[in-house]
């Protein structure tokens, strides 16, 4: 039996997310199916994160195991082959031992939410990027999320279906950024709670159109209670950036 780790982009729009569901195509699905096509195996894909329905990804992580003999390149092309017309794409396929576990091996990963900030309505960019006609205070955003870096209850970001043991996760990184009228959140965490990226997205545009101070955020984030919160921001905005393993 050999093990493949393979790096998988998607645009996450006609799918109902990573994991499989019954009456939904999944991205797990479409490559399981197109691992069982090209060699004949029925394996279980493991993911590094699941991500919700219309999320994004650039750098998945996922492993399953086979026993066919072949190599990477094939691995990658054939299974690419079979994804057609998915907007599914293997990056890179790479042979691992038995001790790698996408989801249990990583110990970060990063996501990206795209804000673009304008009076004018999105055309390329409206399934890429959340639409905020109001001006948006990247200074008073960075503020908010400083405050949330470290370990903390995250429970005001915490989705109510949640299937987290624990509400405390700890935050390495949280930047927003300006590039012309687009704003980039990117944050990097071991792992998050459901919908913990996009909650604050959106907690933190609150505060970026002075909808709320920076008290206001304080006291949200305290209260350890989702009700508190800002808004959930829209999920084709955010995109699965990247997963870290230890060093070999």
């Amino acid at each position: 039996m050999t093990r493949w780790k393979l790096t998988i982009e998607y645009e996450g729009g006609a799918f109902c997310g990573w994991q499989r569901q019954p009456h939904a195509p999944s991205i797990q699905q479409c490559i399981e199916e197109a691992i069982e096509r090209f060699c004949g195996e029925t394996a279980t894909l493991h993911g590094a994160g699941r991500t919700d329905t219309g999320v994004h990804a650039r750098a998945q992580v996922a492993h399953f195991d086979i026993t066919k003999n072949t190599d990477g390149d094939t691995v990658r092309d054939a299974v690419n082959f079979y994804l057609r017309p998915h907007k599914i794409a293997i990056l890179g396929a790479e042979h691992v031992d038995e001790a790698f576990h996408a989801r249990f091996s990583a110990i970060q990963r990063s996501y990206r939410y795209r804000i673009v900030n304008r009076r004018a309505p999105l055309a390329i960019d409206a399934e890429r990027a959340w639409h905020v006609p109001r001006p948006l205070d990247i200074a008073a955003m960075q503020a908010a999320a400083d405050l949330l870096i470290g370990q903390h209850d995250f429970s005001t970001f915490r989705a109510q279906n949640c299937q987290s043991n624990s509400p405390v996760k700890t935050l390495d990184r949280l930047n927003v950024t300006r590039d012309g009228e687009t704003i980039v959140i990117e944050t990097a965490a071991r792992s998050f709670l459901y919908h913990q990226v996009r909650n604050m997205a959106g907690t933190l545009a609150m505060v970026g159109t002075g909808q709320w101070s920076l008290d206001d955020f304080r006291t949200a984030f305290a209260a350890c209670d989702r009700s508190k919160g800002g808004p959930t921001a829209p999920a084709h905005a955010l995109c699965f950036w990247n997963v870290t393993y230890p060093q070999k």
